[in-house]
């Protein structure tokens, strides 16, 4: 019964987070685990049927508005360089370490190149709430975090096209797939600029109930919608719809009235859902494939990308949480994981072992970022404490 369900999910998440929270972690990561207890792989007492997908769907679209209604855009902006290298590190490292990895277990070259593809996915939504959670969201490390990821999903995609096209058989027009992805971008920016203002303001004007809510939801599932008709990421799409409101007077009302929306309902499915796809079949025969597998994924990650942000400029300790906050594969790479099973370029034997990396990777991100950042306010003693020595 879905009521039951929602009861369960939102108990279940909100212990373990506040769990996590007294054992020193974000509260995060309590509610990815506490997802693989309840579901199929522990207890069993929540399974992943359509109306969760649905409420994890709009979580996460949500979490990511919430990210871009709290950017500056005028530091998003100062650090594109930064993120530019953190997500070249980001996709060369993970490419290049596995299909290694895969030639290591004898896959042909497709599969091989495959597998490097989609370890070099990032889905930087755990990363965000993590970031949230400990105040450095609007930091530079956030917002360089925040640009490499968009930048990461779309260089990602496009070189998955490529393999399917190559490899697969697909009739992906190449040309199209970039021309779509641009398209996307300057109509994004034109509307940001030119309509979200007016539209929000038009609606607020309504004489009925919560019309600025109702218009900025308008605007990030629009947004949401056309990113996703156009193979963009549909967390990318509510991403820049909180970005364009964030320059509007409607910000702060917003960010007040979407959040309890968030994370009071949605966003706790979204957690859910991922440890949900966690299964323990037949994972006693690979695991030397998941060991070395979920290693590379870290360590690609981590190095690539922290070394990016090395040469752009942060220090030892940022670089280092930066490349920590690119490490979750999350949503992306189990949707890109799917595309490979049906495309026969992910061989079916390893494909739980696969998801398996994926969710560990996700599970690993919380506490690094908490590790290398810590809390803001940790920083800022810190620093009022050496500058008084």
């Amino acid at each position: 019964m879905i009521v039951l369900q929602i009861v369960l999910i939102l108990l279940a998440t909100k212990v373990a987070g506040q769990i996590s929270v007294k054992l020193g972690q974000p509260s995060v990561l309590g509610k990815i685990m506490v997802g693989i207890i309840i579901g199929p792989a522990v207890l069993g007492w929540i399974h992943d049927d359509e109306i969760i997908k649905t409420f994890s769907e709009i979580g996460v679209l949500l979490l990511m508005f919430l990210a871009g209604l709290e950017t500056n855009l005028k530091v998003l902006n100062e650090n594109k360089k930064a993120a530019i290298l953190v997500a070249a590190g980001g996709i060369i490292a993970p490419i290049l370490l596995g299909y290694a990895g895969a030639q290591h277990y004898n896959f042909s070259l497709a599969e091989s190149i495959f597998i490097g593809l989609l370890l070099s996915a990032t889905s930087v939504s755990i990363s965000v709430q993590t970031l949230r959670e400990i105040g450095w969201l609007k930091s530079k490390e956030g917002s360089t975090l925040l640009g490499a990821a968009v930048l990461d999903d779309v260089i990602v995609v496009i070189l998955i096209a490529v393999a399917l096209s190559v490899f697969a058989g697909s009739d992906t027009n190449l040309a199209l797939l970039i021309a779509k992805k641009i398209l996307f971008f300057v109509i994004v920016i034109l509307a940001s600029k030119w309509f979200v203002p007016k539209f929000i303001k038009l609606f607020s004007t309504f004489k009925v109930t919560e019309t600025v809510l109702s218009a900025g939801l308008i605007v990030a599932f629009s947004f949401a919608y056309f990113a996703e008709y156009l193979g963009v990421a549909g967390i990318i799409g509510t991403f820049f719809a909180g970005v364009a409101i964030s320059q509007t007077k409607f910000k702060e009302e917003m960010e007040h009235k979407v959040e309890p929306l968030a994370n009071g309902f949605f966003v706790p499915f979204f957690f859910t859902s991922i440890g949900l796809s966690v299964s323990f079949s037949s994972m006693s025969s690979q695991i030397g494939f998941i060991v070395l597998f979920s290693f590379i994924a870290v360590v690609s990650k981590f190095v690539g990308s922290g070394l990016g942000a090395k040469l752009s400029g942060f220090n030892n300790r940022s670089s280092m949480g930066i490349g920590a906050g690119m490490i979750s594969r999350g949503e992306v790479a189990l949707i890109l994981a799917a595309m490979g099973l049906e495309s026969k370029l992910l061989p079916v034997d390893y494909y739980t072992s696969v998801i398996l990396v994926i969710i560990l990777t996700t599970i690993v991100t919380p506490p690094l970022l908490k590790l290398f950042f810590g809390t803001k306010e940790d920083k800022l003693y810190k620093d009022k404490m050496n500058a008084s020595m």
